[in-house]
């Protein structure tokens, strides 16, 4: 893990990548359990025996919007920023979906500190995150993420 400290010091990271992180599996009853929360219980992510027949691959696939969700466990381990008084998520820019998580494939993230800038009070931090899928030539996902750092 990659320990900034203080906050100030994020601007000496442009530039940087870190990562990959450990691997961490999607399973079945984690896609089950997303379906469940957002209500999104379309047939690729929860019917096990229908995509055994109709998709490629013959597995459910992990919702989109699960594998972003994922950056909230992925990202910590790989670094973190001591001394901020708070720490807000700004958003995500260019994201995309580049190839789909099957259910029981397993994933982990790398950083690439894009830019850092000043704001009231802290500073901005954009960096780009990739979301592997093993044995995969493509990843899952590629997302600008935004994070606001407050001294």
């Amino acid at each position: 893990m990659l320990i900034i400290e203080p906050p100030s010091r994020l601007a000496d990271q442009v530039g940087q990548t870190i990562g990959p992180g450990d691997w961490l599996t999607v399973d079945q009853a984690m896609i089950d359990a997303f379906a469940d929360l957002t209500g999104d219980r379309q047939w690729i992510h929860v019917d096990t025996g229908r995509a055994a027949r109709e998709m490629p691959g013959g597995k459910t696939i992990a919702h989109g919007f699960l594998v972003l969700a994922l950056l909230g466990r992925l990202m910590p381990p790989l670094y973190d920023v001591r001394g901020a008084s708070r720490i807000l998520n700004y958003g995500s820019d260019r994201l995309r979906f580049l190839n789909v998580v099957p259910a029981g494939a397993r994933v982990r993230a790398s950083i690439q500190f894009k830019s850092v800038e000043p704001v009231p009070g802290g500073r901005k931090c954009v960096t780009e995150t990739s979301i592997e899928v093993e044995g995969q030539p493509r990843p899952a996902l590629v997302a600008e993420s935004i994070f606001l750092y407050y001294d």
